[in-house]
């Protein structure tokens, strides 16, 4: 698999730039904030597994990876912006494609809120990370074939995907 990955530091506009992802791909993921509330009388009835983390931990981690997958999306994109100028081998189908698998897992990281939280459904929020989960691993896949870098940003939220996924199914199989 060729991948493309330049060792040089960002520029400072460059590195505004994959701020100003970090940034939006926050604003984005908080779309499903709204819908999301612990104290609802749906969820305080629910049976909680034992490794159900405090609920301050969403409110740090998911800020972090939301950053993380802004940056990772930005490489990608000056790889593909700096492959163009410069006629290297970050070919513009790869990161169209790279580009166009982080839009569509991230709108279905989005979903799963207004469903898990907003319809009450943890068997259909389990259905939402069943099909994000390979659509994170197809996107960290296309990352790779353009900027390692940017790959190995998405692997914490590869992990954490994964574990809230366990923890959905535990919720949904206590319940």
């Amino acid at each position: 698999m060729a991948t493309t990955t330049t060792s040089r530091l960002p520029d400072r506009r460059d590195a505004l730039l994959i701020a100003a992802a970090a940034v939006a791909v926050n604003l984005i993921g908080a779309v499903g904030v709204p819908f999301t509330t612990t104290e609802s009388a749906w969820f305080v009835s629910l049976e909680l597994p034992g490794f159900y983390p405090p609920g301050w931990a969403f409110g740090v981690v998911w800020p972090i990876l939301y950053a993380l997958c802004g940056a990772a999306a930005a490489l990608v994109y000056l790889a593909g912006r700096d492959g163009a100028a410069s006629g290297r081998a970050a070919s513009a189908a790869h990161v169209r494609t790279a580009l166009a698998l982080f839009g569509v897992q991230l709108a279905v990281n989005v979903a799963w809120s207004p469903v898990f939280w907003g319809l009450e459904r943890a068997d259909l929020g389990l259905v939402v990370l069943a099909v994000l989960l390979p659509l994170v691993a197809a996107t960290i896949r296309a990352f790779d074939r353009v900027d390692r870098r940017a790959a190995v940003l998405l692997l914490p939220y590869l992990a954490w995907v994964c574990f809230a996924t366990a923890l959905n199914y535990a919720i949904w199989a206590l319940n």
